[in-house]
């Protein structure tokens, strides 16, 4: 799933790892400003936005950033696992157990591999964390309780860059796009990144709404299956619209010479008809 370019002609979006911007539109350089203090937001922006991939034409490939087919796979099938494993035996040690070695499974991949540690162990973590508080409570449902916590910190987080006039898809896009933190500097711009934003803070809004009600009926199936319908596709889409929503204005088409005389004779010709 690609989204179209945001201007034509232009190819700044294919950088997805551009030098950060300073609020006057130039490049940090460490050389040149040996004392200046590195800007938090600029490295934030650059260190999230090595995460997003773009496309030959400069859109953005929503599937690469979120880790390709394997990044799905990964993420859901530990769940997917524990969920049908509980659902089939009603033993909830060999839910958990199913599921832990299969994290285990795919981090060892990773690792034999050399992938990213830090997407290895992140990943694992969260598995053993969500088996470890099943475990102690022996409530399957609680399996999935740790990722209400997980939402309610991004919904805060993309509400408080919302309303502190930094948006993180500002950050996140700005720097995809060659814009580093520039756009900040205009109001078309900052509200785009904040809508886009809001869009992207639906998504744990939406998780939350519908799944702590499933949470508090002990509706494990129904909490299982939503857990994994509004998983990492539900953000990707979210990221995918966002683009969208926020891709600057196209730029105006320059003209050759030849077409510059040649849409000037076309006008003179209709002003003599008419």
């Amino acid at each position: 799933m690609t989204a179209d370019p945001g201007q034509r002609g232009q190819d700044p979006e294919r950088r997805t790892d551009p030098e950060p911007r300073t609020a006057t539109g130039s490049q940090n350089n460490p050389a040149s400003e040996p004392h200046s203090a590195p800007d938090p937001a600029a490295q934030f922006s650059t260190a999230a936005a090595s995460r997003v991939r773009t496309g030959d034409d400069g859109s953005i490939d929503v599937l690469a950033s979120v880790g390709g087919v394997r990044g799905l796979v990964e993420s859901s099938l530990p769940a997917a696992a524990f969920l049908i494993a509980f659902l089939v035996t009603e033993e909830l040690m060999t839910a958990l157990i199913i599921s832990v070695v299969i994290g285990l499974g795919f981090a060892v991949a990773r690792l034999v591999q050399k992938g990213s540690l830090v997407q290895t162990l992140a990943g694992l973590a969260g598995i053993l964390i969500c088996a470890l508080v099943a475990y102690r409570t022996g409530d399957a449902r609680d399996f999935y309780a740790w990722g209400f916590l997980i939402n309610a910190g991004y919904l805060l987080a993309f509400l408080v860059s919302i309303l502190v006039k930094w948006p993180f898809l500002g950050l996140l896009f700005g720097v995809v796009r060659g814009e580093g933190l520039d756009w900040r500097k205009d109001p078309v711009r900052r509200r785009r990144y904040s809508l886009a934003t809001w869009l992207l803070l639906a998504v744990p809004a939406l998780r939350l709404i519908i799944q702590v009600p499933l949470y508090l009926a002990d509706d494990v199936a129904g909490l299982g299956t939503a857990r994994l319908v509004m998983g990492i596709p539900l953000y990707a889409l979210a990221l995918w619209v966002g683009w969208l929503i926020s891709r600057p204005p196209q730029s105006p088409l320059v003209l050759s010479a030849d077409e510059a005389d040649a849409a000037a004779a076309d006008q003179a010709e209709q002003e003599k008809r008419w």
